[in-house]
């Protein structure tokens, strides 16, 4: 394993115990949504929560609960890190480019530029079965931001 794997590796692991974003913040009076997706392949499952900023397409916070295997509790935490503080369009954005690499099975290497912490996810790309789960907080955020935003 090289050392930039060995990274990810080591990135999956710290966010899979060391959750970011774990617990729904309340969201009452605030431009907010929330979505729920489960994975019957694995079991894994999500809610999750995304807050606008008042009168802004600006994401305050994303929260969320759920349970699930190590990559997609990791993925939750990295993207509740990540996403605050972006626009809605800069956030569809960062969901289309780590949804292509992730889909390329290996082929798009990651531009850590771009997806942060989030690169550390690339080699799940080689296993079709684990796509799934890493996407699974991803598309819940994005279905939430679309409707906190309608």
């Amino acid at each position: 394993m090289s050392g930039l794997e060995q990274l990810y590796q080591q990135i999956i692991l710290e966010h899979s115990k060391q959750r970011t974003g774990e617990g729904l913040i309340e969201a009452e009076g605030k431009r907010a949504a929330s979505n729920h997706q489960y994975n019957p392949t694995c079991g894994d499952e999500i809610n999750l929560r995304v807050i606008l900023k008042d009168q802004e397409e600006v994401i305050e916070s994303i929260s969320w609960e759920g349970d699930g295997c190590s990559i997609s509790m990791a993925a939750a935490s990295v993207l509740s890190e990540m996403a605050p503080g972006m626009t809605t369009q800069e956030f569809q954005a960062l969901v289309d480019d780590f949804r292509e690499m992730l889909r390329s099975r290996g082929t798009v290497e990651p531009d850590e530029e771009v997806l942060g912490d989030a690169a550390a996810f690339a080699g799940v790309s080689r296993f079709v079965a684990r796509v799934k789960c890493a996407m699974l907080s991803w598309v819940a955020a994005e279905e939430a931001a679309k409707e906190a935003s309608a």
